[in-house]
């Protein structure tokens, strides 16, 4: 969301609140929370009992009373507005602008765009219902928050005519889309973009890419309804042919220097992609690097910055800083808000631009977007144009082929029709891109770098939050159900960013577009995946995990998920993720082309492993339930120990037994722990006459790393700790290990356990020997393994094989262990030779 730079103190402190109750710090939906300040605001009659709360938005006609079968007696209704649309939306400015921190709004400013949020937003519809009786549903508002186009729709629902905006010329939705500088102030000026000298007028642009510019919009539903949207807006095509034009009064200019970058200016460095982007710039490049961060002044975009970085589990260290100028401006305004002298001195100084910087929101329109996801492109084509020529890297997204129904995402297929593309964030990346097309025309080298979906960091677990991809598998994880899709095309961040900054650096892979979306997963990918891990999950079709997701968030609301609770409830939103579920596999020939040739890790499918510490983190964050020694188990078997003990320092000759159960949750804790867990009873009659009871077990294979204790030559290859209660109450230990030693019993090494046992918080008491019987241990290990029901017998037999390669490799270097260590001494030739035990 737009943020104020320049924001008073005392609506700093309401927009902190705000941001925390959008990021989850109140617990509240934003059904509940419209209700909650619906009742809040509205004043209670004399001498009556407060009324129930208006009807939620997004639904039902403005004064309409309330339903009667609640019981309590219905509030007065307000009458519905009667003016015309200047004067609503006039209305509507002023009731916005006490939401925002300047507290004021033109009519034809967006209030994201001036410092609103989803929440604000909310408090926003509640306050129209109540003062105006103008209700909008919550996704007319985040398709386009501009007041006057709010109040224009409103009014059309009942009389089109009325609402009808006047003509301005072809290729016009409204005086806004003809000139964005009458419509604010703040907005970006079209004639910024380029010379005064050469500026074009805008109301009758020449569209060069066919987009269609007659489709029908979403049906109306009735006033305040929603309806199922059937193409892209009228007027947001229209605003987009507008933008387009804008590219072709861009000033001509010739090619860079085709040289590796030493001064380099980043956009949005302080979001996901962008910080590691950094990193990877400053490791893998000698460039000093400009960072344009929003900010009052350097020291608070600094702040920022570090904030950021330290945020994804990055270094913010002083070699970091030294190479890091901080530029306090914003994508969204002229000249990136930056003075003349200091816009000047980068057009001669900046070798190139990398265009990070995006506003990521899936539920917000066109006109509320552009400003960050077009213009801003637009202004860094400019300054790439200004002065030295200079290449600009633009971070697009494949979410430009998001059409449903689309054959084919490779790097130099079309893309998708925009009077297709539903979504604010798709029209807005695909209207970026076609303009930034337009400019190569005019001399500029433009390189097009196109994730998919972006995953946490393969090694340090650092994730987005507000990503939908990041939002999908933390449902997955946490509900234990898929749908159905064909592909998911996504890569862990340290890939992409890794090569995005090798093309940066790589002048031969300047000009051309990348698709940066690794190896796309399948569904039976994901399914098998996420079995390894222990959470296995059912596969349901679109429609039946979309309710079963929503009803399960309404029953246990997750503020970390609130996000994709609005998107799953989003019209526009759904056909975002219907177009991204159904969508074919993202093709990179060219980006697999130029990762061999400068030697770089190709890319590897975003697995299990690789999402190991991802979601750690989400398990960590409350976003996702990694599997749990109290969930049934993912694989198990027997072992029977029998041997004899003794008093410590005495004979063992007291018959003990164990009959045990080893089981695992899942495959991840072996990866991360090398332990399994352990249930079963002990059987010892110099303990307890009966059975003892194994409250708590862990077993830990090759348990630091197999270095012998001390100076000796037994290497650890198992130890068994088990917390114990017999049938009196009394609570019990038992410590165990299996030693590997350079002798020629190998067999007996992996069987023979050493046990000390004592009571709870005691000294060991007993201790002795137990061995695995010779004629047991390959029915019960091997041949009695089972395996979790709910797999199929292709995933049963894998889960077995894969823990038996697992076993058998640990015991082996454990075993490996003594002997090399052995061979090493006998090669030792120096004269004064370390100590040894007497019996090696």
């Amino acid at each position: 969301m737009g943020e104020v730079n320049d924001a008073p103190a005392d609506a700093g402190a309401a927009r902190r609140t705000a941001e925390e109750i959008e990021g989850g710090g109140s617990g509240l939906g934003v059904a509940e929370l419209l209700a909650k300040v619906a009742a809040a605001s509205r004043p209670p009659a004399a001498g009556a009992d407060p009324g129930p709360p208006p009807a939620p938005a997004g639904g039902g006609l403005p004064g309409a009373a309330p339903d009667a079968g609640g019981g309590s007696p219905a509030a007065p209704s307000v009458p519905a507005f009667t003016g015309g649309p200047d004067e609503l939306a006039s209305a509507i400015a002023e009731a916005a602008g006490r939401h925002l921190p300047g507290g004021v709004l033109s009519p034809d400013a967006d209030f994201f765009d001036a410092g609103g949020t989803s929440v604000q937003a909310v408090e926003l519809i509640a306050a129209l219902g109540r003062e105006l009786g103008v209700e909008l549903p919550l996704d007319e508002v985040f398709a386009d928050a501009r007041p006057r186009s709010l109040a224009r729709r409103w009014l059309g629902a009942a009389d089109p005519e009325a609402a009808r905006p006047p003509t301005a010329g072809p290729g016009t939705a409204d005086p806004a889309a003809a000139d964005p500088a009458a419509a604010d102030p703040a907005a970006a000026d079209p004639a910024a973009v380029v010379p005064p000298a050469t500026a074009l007028p805008v109301a009758a642009p020449a569209p060069a890419v066919p987009v269609p510019v007659s489709v029908p919009a979403s049906v109306p539903a009735g006033r305040g309804g929603t309806a199922e949207p059937a193409g892209a807006r009228q007027e947001d095509l229209d605003q987009i042919l507008a933008d387009l034009s804008l590219a072709d009064r861009l000033p001509w200019t010739g090619p860079p220097e085709p040289l590796p970058p030493r001064c380099i200016l980043l956009t949005g460095a302080t979001g996901f992609l962008g910080s590691h982007l950094l990193l990877d710039l400053l490791r893998h490049s000698d460039a000093q690097v400009y960072c344009l961060v929003r900010g009052a002044d350097e020291e608070a975009a600094t702040a920022r910055l570090g904030e950021a970085l330290r945020g994804y589990a990055l270094p913010w260290s002083a070699e970091v800083r030294r190479r890091v100028t901080v530029l306090p401006g914003d994508i969204r305004e002229p000249r990136l808000g930056l003075g003349e002298e200091r816009w000047e001195a980068l057009a001669r100084e900046l070798d190139c631009i990398v265009g990070v910087a995006a506003a990521v929101d899936f539920l917000r329109g066109y006109p509320s977007l552009r400003r960050s996801n077009v213009l801003g492109a637009l202004t860094l084509a400019e300054l790439a144009a200004t002065g030295r020529p200079k290449p600009l890297h633009h971070i697009s997204s494949i979410a430009v082929f998001n059409e449903v129904g689309i054959t084919s995402m490779g790097e130099d297929d079309p893309l998708a029709r925009a009077d297709r593309l539903i979504a604010g964030y798709d029209q807005t990346k695909w209207a970026a891109e076609v303009a930034l097309r337009r400019a190569r025309d005019h001399g500029l080298v433009v390189t097009a770098l196109r994730p998919g979906g972006i995953g946490g960091h393969s090694r340090t677990g650092a994730y987005n939050p507000q990503d939908l991809s990041s939002g999908l598998i933390s449902a997955f994880g946490r509900f234990r159900t898929v749908p159905a899709f064909r592909y998911l095309n996504a890569a862990p961040v340290d890939w992409v960013s890794r090569v995005a900054a090798a093309i940066v650096c790589e002048p031969d892979a300047w000009g051309f577009d990348y698709n940066l979306t690794g190896v796309p997963n399948t569904l039976d990918d994901v399914v098998r995946d996420m079995a390894l891990g222990g959470m296995h999950v059912r596969v349901q079709d679109w429609d039946e995990w979309r309710a079963d997701t929503l009803e399960r968030l309404r029953a246990e609301p997750v503020p970390e998920l609130e996000f994709l609770t609005r998107v799953l409830q989003s019209p526009t939103a759904l056909k975002l993720c219907e177009a991204t579920l159904k969508g074919p596999a993202a093709v990179d020939e060219r980006t697999a082309a130029l990762v061999r040739a400068l030697g770089l890790p190709p890319a590897a499918r975003y697995d299990a492993r690789a999402q190991q510490r991802t979601f750690e983190r989400l398990s960590r964050d409350g976003l996702a339930r990694l599997p749990q020694r109290e969930d049934p188990p993912y694989l198990w078997f027997p072992e029977t120990l029998q041997g004899t003990v003794g008093p410590v320092g005495g004979a063992p000759d007291t018959p003990c037994s164990l009959a045990l159960t080893l089981s695992l949750a899942s495959m991840y804790q072996l990866v991360t722990e090398r332990r399994v867990d352990v249930a079963g009873e002990l059987l010892c009659t110099a303990l307890h006459p009966r059975p003892l009871a194994v409250e708590h077990g862990d077993v830990w294979v090759r348990p630091e790393e197999g270095i012998p204790e001390e100076h000796g030559m037994r290497h650890p290859l198992l130890r068994y700790r088990l917390l114990l209660r017999d049938a009196d109450g009394g609570r019990w230990w038992l410590e165990g290990r299996k030693y590997a030693r350079a002798r020629r019993d190998l067999w007996r090494q992996t069987r023979a356990l050493t046990v000390e046992i004592g009571r709870q918080d005691g000294p060991p008491l007993l201790s002795g020997e137990v061995v695995v019987p010779a004629d047991s241990y390959l029915r019960d290990q091997v041949d009695g393994i089972r395996v979790d029901p709910r797999l199929s017998d292709r995933e049963k037999r894998a889960a077995k094989l894969t823990w038996l390669a697992w076993f058998g490799a640990e015991v082996g270097r454990g075993l490996l262990g003594p002997f090399a260590r052995a061979a090493a001494d006998l090669l030792d030739l120096r004269r004064d030779q370390t100590p040894r035990e007497h019996h090696r």
